[in-house]
């Protein structure tokens, strides 16, 4: 029995030391580049001293602030339109009949679309937007930041109906047909029903959706047009000459503001009588 309790114990404290290390790696970087963020120098390699001079010089940098800009943008019109495509596509995917060709091939057509590699979306995407927007002139395909929306929106969409199935997968029909007895009609079934119980898979859908959205930058650079350029794509070009301090100021600008809307997210779960873990496993897609 001693012999157990010691083994035990020296498990546990094995699997404390690799936790902590694995956070170590993890945020370490992240720590680093906002301690970098207040260098006053030139080069951010190069620490002179702690100020905000970044902070202010980020800020009036007007390409930067655009690129910033275009970023959030792009990620905000992604996130709605994966969510509202992925979560009508969860919930047909979670009620289709066992077996149904229409549904396996729907699964198959997302699976395909997360496992292609992005250079190749960017290659086809390029060509397709100038026959469409000059070829055939559909003008909105000409709008920069409609091709962004649109060649970002194609990848989380098959996250967010994902996630969305298997949401819904879990719950059982007949509290649908229940309110179907009752007399509601289809349209109040979903909005009363399916879309409530739905709702922690899609926010968490459309919390992925702006993620990936916001650091996206192969699809970008191949579909983006002059005016248009987004952060992840303006700071590629520009650590490819020097790392200045301002890229770090405004990256901790951006974590920042990242972790606000988590953190308002976890709020309205909270006050939706959500549990701590029930709270962490919807923004994981759980």
């Amino acid at each position: 029995m001693a012999a157990g309790r010691k083994r035990n114990k020296l498990t546990n404290s094995l699997f404390t030391i690799w936790g902590v290390l694995v956070f170590v790696y993890l945020f370490v970087p992240i720590i680093v580049i906002i301690a970098y963020s207040f260098n006053t120098g030139k080069v951010l390699a190069n620490f002179k001293g702690f100020g905000f001079k970044a902070y202010i010089s980020a800020i009036n940098n007007d390409i930067i602030v655009s690129s910033v800009i275009t970023s959030l943008q792009t990620a905000l019109g992604c996130a709605v339109l994966a969510t509202v495509l992925g979560t009508i596509g969860g919930i047909a995917l979670a009620r289709a009949r066992k077996g149904a060709l229409w549904a396996t091939g729907l699964t198959v057509l997302l699976a395909l679309t997360l496992m292609t590699p992005e250079i190749v979306d960017g290659i086809s995407f390029l060509p397709w937007f100038v026959t469409l927007g000059v070829d055939w002139g559909i003008g909105p395909i000409n709008n920069g930041l409609v091709r962004l929306v649109i060649s970002h929106a194609m990848f989380s969409l098959a996250v967010v109906t994902f996630i969305v199935r298997a949401r819904m997968g879990a719950v059982d029909k007949q509290l649908e047909e229940a309110g179907a007895d009752l007399g509601a009609n289809a349209w109040h079934r979903f909005k009363d029903i399916t879309l409530p119980i739905a709702a922690p898979g899609v926010l968490a859908g459309a919390l992925m959706g702006f993620t990936l959205s916001l650091d996206n930058t192969i699809l970008s650079s191949f579909v983006q047009q002059p005016g248009y350029t987004t952060w992840p794509v303006y700071l590629f070009a520009a650590v490819r000459v020097a790392t200045k301090p301002e890229v770090a100021a405004m990256s901790t600008i951006m974590f920042v503001l990242t972790l606000a809307a988590l953190a308002f997210v976890a709020l309205v779960l909270k006050r939706g009588g959500q549990s701590a873990s029930g709270i962490v496993k919807t923004m994981a897609g759980s």
